[in-house]
């Protein structure tokens, strides 16, 4: 099998040509990267918004849970009557929803964050290749 040799490949362009193609291939790469950053954060921040729901939502039925509380316990020391128990009852039931609401706004929230997790990646890339590329 007969196989053409390798030519290196002639480039006439001057020091001053390169540097100028390597400053616009940077500027166009930190472009790039800003827009990256920017699509993810409004990611995140759409993650954001809903966790933050969450947690409003669940603050919500604790304050309405606090207030069933404290009903309970006026029925409780002015009536001493059965009223009482549907008062914990409902109180502990509102608790209950309250606590798991905001533990999954907590959760999601934890999970999702906002930091920029692939623009961070794609810098550390950038700088390894352009340390490289200076060598």
């Amino acid at each position: 099998m007969y196989q053409t040799p390798v030519r290196p490949i002639e480039d006439n362009r001057s020091l001053g040509d390169l540097f100028s193609e390597l400053s616009n291939e940077f500027r166009l790469l930190v472009q790039q990267e800003i827009a990256l950053a920017k699509v993810e954060i409004n990611e995140k921040l759409s993650l954001l918004s809903r966790d933050v729901a969450y947690i409003v939502g669940g603050a919500t039925i604790a304050f309405v849970a606090f207030q069933v509380f404290v009903a309970m316990l006026i029925i409780v020391l002015g009536l001493v009557m059965p009223l009482w128990l549907s008062a914990l009852l409902v109180g502990i039931v509102l608790a209950g929803v309250a606590y798991g609401l905001i533990s999954k706004g907590r959760n999601d929230l934890d999970k999702h964050g906002i930091k920029p997790h692939m623009t961070l990646e794609t810098i550390k890339e950038d700088k390894e290749w352009i340390s490289n590329e200076m060598k």
